[in-house]
C-alpha cells in the first residue's frame, strides 16, 4: 500500500489520543493500518494554552488555540464557531502544508469546516468524508434557540448546505439519520449517503467481569442500592427539566440511587436544585476523568438516556455505547423521532418512554430495579449489539473503502 495521509478535523479534544472514545478510538485503529493520520482539534482559550503539533508515530496532532466553545454561553459559543474556520485553515496551512492529502475526514459539530474543506479539496484533489453527528441549525430551532427563518438561522443553512455539498460522502449514525438528510434535503445524492455508526473499541468482557465497589464507597452510594448512572452533557438538549422532575420522583424507586455525572450549561440548575431540595438517594458529580468515569460504570446497574421531547431531528446519543461496552441496560427518555427506541427494542437491550412522561419512566425504573435477573439479560443483550454493530474495526472499514 502507498502511504495513506488523512486529515481528520473535530472539535473534540485529542489531548490525549490513548484515551478511549469514538473519536480516538477511531484515530488509533486507522493509524494501526498504517495510515498516517492528521487531527485537528480545539485548544479553547479557558485552558491558556498555544497551538502546538504532537507526532506520536503515525498520528500527528495539531493542538489549535481557539475560543471557548463547550460550556459556555450561547453568544461566545456561536462567536467561537465562526472564527474556527479561519484558524484551522491557518494551522493547516503552516504546519501541514507540504502533505498531500488523500482523504479529509471532520464530524459535526460545527457545520462551519465548509470553506477549509473546499480549500483542502481543490488544493489536493481529496475525498471528503462528513461524520454527521449533529444536524444544525435545525436542533437549535427545535429547542428554540433559534427561530426558524431568522437571519442567523438562514447564515447557519446555507453553511450546512454548502456542507453537505462539498462532502463526497457523508456518514450518519442511524438509518433514521439518514432518511431525515434525504427527506430534507432532496438535492443531496442518495449514494452518498450513508450510515457510519457511534463505534468504540470495545473492552475485552473478561476484563470488566469483575466489579469493584470502592468507587461506590468513595461517592458515598450504598453497596446494596440498584444503582442508575447518567453520564454526559447537561444541557439544553438534554431536557434537564424532565431529569429534575425525575431526581425529585426518585424516592418512589425503592432500593435504588440515582446518580448524574456530567458537566454543561445546565450543571448549575441541577446543582442548585439538589443543593436546595436534597431529593433522596440522588447525587450530582462534575465530569470525572475517563478511567474513573469507566470504573463507576462497571458498578452501575443501568444507564439512562435523556434528550428534550420537542426534538424533530434523530439524534443518537453516543454515551449509549458505553452503556453497552459495560453490559448496562438501558432506560431512555427522548423525543419520539430518535430511532434510539427502535434500537433498544431491536436488541432487546432497554426501555423507552417520551421524555416527560414520568408515569412510564417511573414503572420502567421500577421494573428493572426490582428485577436482577432482566437487567442482566438486557445488560449481555446490549453487549451483544455492541460488538455486532458497533465495533470501530467495522467502522473503519467504511472508512478504508473510500480509500
Amino acid at each position: 500500500m502507498n502511504k495513506l495521509n488523512v486529515l481528520f478535523l473535530t472539535l473534540s479534544s485529542m489531548e490525549n489520543i490513548n484515551e478511549r472514545g469514538i473519536y480516538t478510538d477511531l484515530v488509533r485503529e486507522l493509524a494501526s493500518r498504517g495510515i498516517y493520520i492528521h487531527v485537528v482539534f480545539p485548544r479553547e482559550r479557558r485552558l491558556g494554552l498555544p497551538t502546538e503539533l504532537e507526532i506520536i508515530d503515525n498520528i500527528k496532532l495539531l493542538k489549535v488555540k481557539t475560543g471557548n466553545i463547550t460550556e459556555t454561553r450561547f453568544i461566545e459559543k456561536g462567536i467561537s464557531t465562526l472564527t474556527i474556520e479561519n484558524q484551522y485553515l491557518k494551522a493547516v496551512k503552516k504546519y501541514f502544508g507540504n502533505i498531500n492529502f488523500d482523504l479529509i475526514i471532520y464530524s459535526t459539530p460545527p457545520i462551519t469546516f465548509e470553506r477549509v474543506i473546499q480549500y483542502l479539496k481543490k488544493k489536493h484533489q481529496s475525498k471528503t468524508y462528513l461524520i454527521l453527528k449533529d444536524i444544525f441549525p435545525q436542533n437549535a430551532v427545535d429547542i428554540d434557540i433559534l427561530k426558524n427563518n431568522s437571519f442567523i438561522w438562514k447564515y447557519f443553512r446555507n453553511k450546512e448546505k454548502h456542507l453537505y455539498e462539498v462532502s463526497d460522502m457523508i456518514g450518519c449514525m442511524t438509518k433514521g439519520n439518514v432518511q431525515y438528510i434525504l427527506n430534507h434535503n432532496p438535492y443531496i445524492d442518495r449514494n452518498k449517503v450513508e450510515v457510519f455508526p457511534n463505534s468504540i473499541e470495545p473492552i475485552d468482557r473478561n476484563n470488566i467481569s469483575i466489579i469493584n465497589n470502592e468507587i461506590k464507597e468513595k461517592f458515598q452510594i450504598p453497596a446494596h442500592l440498584t444503582l442508575f448512572i447518567y453520564g454526559g452533557n447537561l444541557g439544553k438538549p438534554q431536557g434537564i427539566d424532565f431529569l429534575i422532575r425525575v431526581a425529585e420522583n426518585f424516592y418512589k424507586i425503592e432500593n435504588s440511587y440515582l446518580l448524574i455525572v456530567g458537566s454543561g450549561t445546565e450543571y448549575e440548575t441541577i446543582k442548585n436544585y439538589i443543593d436546595s431540595r436534597h431529593p433522596k438517594n440522588v447525587n450530582l458529580i462534575k465530569s470525572l476523568p475517563k478511567k474513573e468515569y469507566d470504573q463507576l460504570l462497571r458498578s452501575a446497574d443501568v444507564g439512562l438516556i435523556f434528550l428534550d421531547k420537542r426534538f424533530t431531528i434523530p439524534n443518537f446519543p453516543s454515551r449509549l455505547t458505553s452503556y453497552f461496552e459495560y453490559s448496562l441496560p438501558v432506560l431512555a427518555a427522548t423525543d419520539k423521532h430518535t430511532d434510539l427506541k427502535n434500537i433498544l427494542i431491536e436488541s432487546n437491550s432497554g426501555f423507552w418512554c417520551e421524555s416527560g412522561d414520568l408515569d412510564s419512566f417511573i414503572h420502567l425504573a421500577k421494573s428493572l430495579a426490582d428485577n436482577n435477573v432482566l437487567r442482566k439479560q438486557m445488560g449481555l443483550k446490549g453487549r451483544d449489539y455492541l460488538e455486532d454493530n458497533y465495533d470501530i474495526r467495522k467502522t473503519a472499514n467504511i472508512i478504508m473503502k473510500h480509500l
